[in-house]
C-alpha cells in the first residue's frame, strides 16, 4: 500500500518550504517515525518523520528544491521490504587516478552533500576515502577540499639520463581557476533579508552609543561563578546581566518596549526578550517569554539550551515568533562596534560588543578597565532621542553597579 509523504504545516503563515536534505535514500527501508527529511521554512528547520514503515520508493522533491505546504514530496510502500542504502559513487567521465585504499569502512550509508559530490567526481575520489565532519556523518565540500590539500603528491616520474629538457613556456588562462557555485538562497536567509530590508524601508532608524565598565560584573562572575554552576548546573554568563538591565530600562521607558500598529502605539506590560544566536542555517532570534519573571539561572539555562538546538537546527518556529525587544552580542565574534538593525515590529535592539582593556579616567587618574561599547538602534517614530539615550544610560548604570538589580533603583 502506497503512503504519501506531504509537506506538513510548519508555522503560522508559512506557505512555502525548501527541501534541506533527505535523510533516507530511494529504495531504503524506514520505520514509522524515523527521521525522513529535513525541510526549511523562513522561520526554522523541521525534521519530518516517516508516517509509516516501508520502503521509500519515490522522492519527488530533491535537495534544494521548493515546495508548498501540503505538496506531495515522496511515497512509501508499506508492502515493500526495502533495500540496504546504496553508497554514493562519483559520476565522473574524467580519467581514473590511482587513489589510496579507504582509511576505514563504514557501517552505514555515506551521505554526500551535492557540492562535495561534484568535487569528488572532478578528482575521481570515493566518498568513503574522505573523513566526514558534517552533521550526521555527511561529507561536506570543505571535507573534500581538506583531503585534497593534505593528500601527499605523487612522486615525479624519473627522466631518462640522456634526455634533454627543452625549455617550455606555458600560458595559462587568467580565468582557468575561476569557479562559481550557484545555490538557491535558503528560506531562513530569504526571511532575514526580507525583514532587514523591511526595517530599513519602513522605520526611522537611529543608533546611539555608550560604553560600559565590566569590572563589577566580571568580579561577581569570578567570585560566584563556581558556586552558581554547582547549584544550577550552568555557567553564569554576561547575557543574563544585560537582559536584567534591559528589562529595568524597558520598565522605565516603555516606548522602547512598544510597537506601532497601524495608527496606534501598543505598549506592552510584559517583556519577551529576543536573543540573537548563530545557528547552523544562519542567525536566529528565539524569544525568552516573560523574561521579567526569570531568575539569572533560568535565563542562562534557557540560552544554553537554545544555543544547542540552534546549532542542530531544531528551534521550533513558534519560539521565533513575537518578541518585544532584542539583544544581539556581536562581541562573541570579535566585533568592536556596530549598528544593529531593529527586528520589526519591535522598536529597539541592543548591540553588545567585545570587551577590551582600555585606559579610562577615574577620579583624576588614568586606569585600565575592561570596557565594552553598547549600541542601541531604535525607531525614531516612537522613541525620542532623549528616551533612547537615557535608556542606554540605565543599562550602563545597572551593569556597572549590579546591586541596583536587588535594590530596584
Amino acid at each position: 500500500m502506497a503512503v504519501e509523504v506531504k509537506v506538513p504545516a510548519v508555522g503560522e503563515s508559512v506557505l512555502e518550504v525548501q527541501i534541506s536534505q533527505w535523510l533516507k535514500q530511494e529504495g531504503e527501508r524506514v520505520e514509522k517515525d524515523d527521521d525522513l527529511v529535513e525541510i526549511e521554512s523562513e522561520k526554522a528547520t523541521v525534521t519530518v518523520p516517516a508516517p509509516a514503515a516501508g520502503a521509500l520508493v519515490r522522492i519527488l522533491k530533491k535537495d534544494g528544491e521548493f515546495a508548498n505546504v501540503g505538496d506531495l514530496i515522496a511515497e512509501l510502500d508499506e508492502s515493500a521490504a526495502g533495500e540496504a542504502p546504496v553508497e554514493t559513487k562519483p559520476q565522473s567521465t574524467a580519467a581514473a587516478v590511482a587513489t589510496p585504499p579507504p582509511a576505514s569502512e563504514s557501517n552505514g550509508p555515506i551521505r554526500v552533500m551535492p557540492a562535495a559530490e561534484r568535487v569528488l567526481a572532478e578528482h575521481g575520489l570515493r566518498a568513503e576515502q574522505v573523513p566526514a565532519t558534517g552533521p550526521g556523518g555527511r561529507v561536506l565540500k570543505e571535507d573534500v577540499e581538506r583531503f585534497l590539500a593534505e593528500r601527499p603528491s605523487p612522486p615525479p616520474a624519473a627522466e631518462p639520463a640522456s634526455a634533454t629538457i627543452e625549455p617550455e613556456t606555458t600560458i595559462e588562462s587568467p580565468t582557468a581557476d575561476r569557479e562559481e557555485d550557484v545555490v538557491p538562497m535558503s528560506m531562513i536567509r530569504r526571511a532575514i533579508a526580507k525583514r532587514l530590508v523591511e526595517a530599513q524601508q519602513t522605520a526611522a532608524l537611529l543608533t546611539t552609543f555608550n560604553e560600559v565598565d565590566m569590572s563589577e560584573v566580571m568580579a561577581l562572575r569570578k567570585k560566584y561563578g563556581e558556586p552558581f554552576k554547582d547549584r544550577h548546573g550552568v555557567k553564569l554568563g554576561f547575557m543574563s546581566f544585560f537582559i536584567k538591565a534591559a528589562i529595568e530600562g524597558l520598565k522605565r521607558f516603555p516606548q522602547v518596549n512598544a510597537e506601532i500598529r497601524g495608527r496606534n502605539v501598543v505598549y506592552r506590560n510584559y517583556y519577551d526578550i529576543g536573543v540573537a544566536i548563530g545557528g547552523g542555517k544562519g542567525l536566529v532570534v528565539p524569544i525568552l517569554r516573560n523574561a521579567e519573571r526569570m531568575s539569572f539561572a533560568d535565563i542562562e539555562r534557557s540560552i544554553a539550551e537554545l544555543a544547542v538546538r540552534a546549532r542542530e537546527n531544531k528551534i521550533d518556529p513558534e519560539e521565533l515568533e513575537g518578541g518585544t525587544f532584542t539583544i544581539s552580542n556581536g562581541g562573541v565574534y570579535g566585533s568592536m562596534l556596530s549598528t544593529p538593525i531593529v527586528n520589526p515590529p519591535q522598536s529597539g535592539v541592543l548591540g553588545l560588543h567585545a570587551i577590551q582593556d582600555r585606559p579610562v579616567a577615574r577620579e583624576g587618574q588614568v586606569v585600565i578597565r575592561p570596557m565594552m561599547y553598547l549600541a542601541l538602534t531604535y525607531d525614531h517614530r516612537i522613541v525620542d532621542g532623549r528616551e533612547a539615550v537615557t535608556f542606554l544610560r540605565t543599562i550602563k548604570d545597572v551593569v556597572e553597579d549590579p546591586a541596583r538589580l536587588l535594590l530596584e533603583f
